[in-house]
């Protein structure tokens, strides 16, 4: 099973224009599952919720309808970072759409990093896991800043993910040491889609750090981009290999757990 990541700059505020980009690189990209970074429909700095709204769109709104009839008619697992609009709530949102369209699920960013918190509700979704059985392949999600937190990933493994995708618009420095480890920690794929550029608000610049990477269930990296190039990363992966969590015939990650004496609080 092959899976891409796309690393690429959208457009603050080009909506169009960046729908045209992603359009062009899911009909180009012959691999099983796809993944575009975090906001990838609308880029990313926003303080004004305003003006972030205009670019924001329902669960099922359009761009979600062509996204769909791509997954359907190309038979291939497409993530997509967007700004959903629920009411009077926008979410830190990514869609993952499967072929068959009944598997759809949104996933809204759970940990809001610094002015986020400004436009965005936090989500409510939860972390979950989803099961394409004609893959048989279970595919769970976090955004960005969710990867800080050791429970998103221990939670969408326990629930059975063998694959983890984590759209970013990755700031820090840190990151790269971290994403090894919850693969190796969990025994799951990881796949990072970051994108590249910078963005402007008043005097403060963001750069957003690219080196969009997959990692191997034993925290290998199988494949790295750049700090500053827009590349497509493809991999192999083989999900059933997370499955029998025993590293030798004695410890097992997930058995030998203990619960009762962790703390929660």
């Amino acid at each position: 099973m092959k899976i891409s990541t796309v690393q690429f700059c959208p457009e603050l505020g080009q909506k169009e224009e960046n729908l045209k980009k992603i359009y062009s690189y899911i009909d180009s990209i012959d691999s099983d599952i796809i993944v575009f970074p975090e906001l990838s429909t609308s880029g990313y700095f926003y303080t004004d919720k305003k003006e972030l709204a205009e670019l924001a769109e329902t669960s099922d709104g359009s761009m979600v309808v062509v996204l769909q009839a791509k997954a359907s008619e190309q038979n291939k697992i497409i993530v997509v970072g967007f700004p959903e609009k629920d009411g009077d709530d926008i979410f830190n949102s990514s869609v993952i759409l499967f072929p068959d369209p009944s598997l759809k699920a949104v996933y809204r960013k759970t940990h809001l990093f610094y002015k986020e918190k400004f436009v965005f509700t936090p989500g409510d979704s939860g972390f979950f896991v989803t099961e394409d059985s004609s893959r048989d392949i279970k595919i769970g999600m976090m955004i960005c800043y969710d990867w800080r937190f050791p429970e998103a990933t221990r939670s969408l493994a326990l629930a059975g993910a063998d694959l983890i995708i984590c759209p970013s618009n990755l700031v820090t420095n840190v990151w790269h040491k971290v994403m090894p480890a919850r693969a190796l920690e969990n025994k799951v794929y990881l796949a990072v889609a970051n994108r590249i550029g910078t963005e402007s608000k008043g005097e403060e610049e963001l750069f957003f750090n690219g080196e969009s990477a997959v990692y191997s269930y034993n925290g290998a990296m199988l494949c790295k981009a750049g700090v500053e190039d827009e590349r497509v990363l493809t991999a192999d992966i083989e999900p059933k290999r997370t499955r029998d969590k025993s590293f030798n015939p004695v410890n097992d990650i997930f058995k030998d757990r203990r619960p009762e004496l962790y703390r929660t609080k």
